[in-house]
């Protein structure tokens, strides 16, 4: 049966960490990162587990667009993170992100999440398992800022919407992960 996980959480909360540790005993794990290169601890997390559990993942950097046309027949992912790839495709859709409107707000929703449900549509087919990391929006005031406050804005709605459709959810915080879905 297929599954799909969001674990959500402050900055440098584990959910990375916890996130590949799930899946550390997997072979075949598809680890998609927004950013441009996986950050140090995390890679040597990754690069610990295949070695002890004898296992080989593929690592793909830079997804900033589709990432479901990167998932081929990989029946464990791991995508990090929803947060990061909110703020790209806001950026994508939006040059003035201070100034956005109404409409486009619902449009970069729209496609983000329409993203997410595109991955989460091809690992039901194959049964696998995903896990989306992403940042939890919901501890802090509103920032003065107005580019964080509309980025906030946008990020909670989809997180909420994100984990309606996930099977599962888990909050990280200080290094321990509590399942609340």
């Amino acid at each position: 049966m297929s599954k799909t996980i969001l674990v959500t959480g402050g900055a440098a909360s584990g959910k990375s960490r916890w996130a590949v540790s799930y899946l550390a005993a997997c072979d075949y794990v598809l680890y998609l990162s927004v950013a441009d290169k996986v950050d140090h601890d995390t890679m040597g997390r990754i690069e610990y587990g295949n070695k002890h559990n004898y296992v080989e993942w593929d690592i793909k950097t830079g997804v900033k667009s589709a990432p479901a046309d990167v998932i081929t027949d990989h029946k464990f992912v791991i995508f990090d993170n929803l947060a990061a790839y909110a703020s790209q495709v806001m950026k994508e859709m939006c040059s003035d992100i201070a100034s956005m409107d109404e409409e486009t707000k619902k449009a970069v929703e729209k496609k983000i999440i329409t993203d997410v449900s595109d991955m989460y549509d091809k690992i039901m087919v194959i049964d696998g398992t995903m896990i989306t990391v992403t940042l939890e929006t919901g501890f802090s005031v509103t920032p003065e800022n107005k580019e964080q406050a509309v980025f906030r804005e946008v990020l909670g709605n989809v997180n909420q919407r994100i984990a309606n459709m996930s099977n599962e959810v888990y909050l990280s915080a200080s290094g321990i992960q509590f399942k609340i879905k």
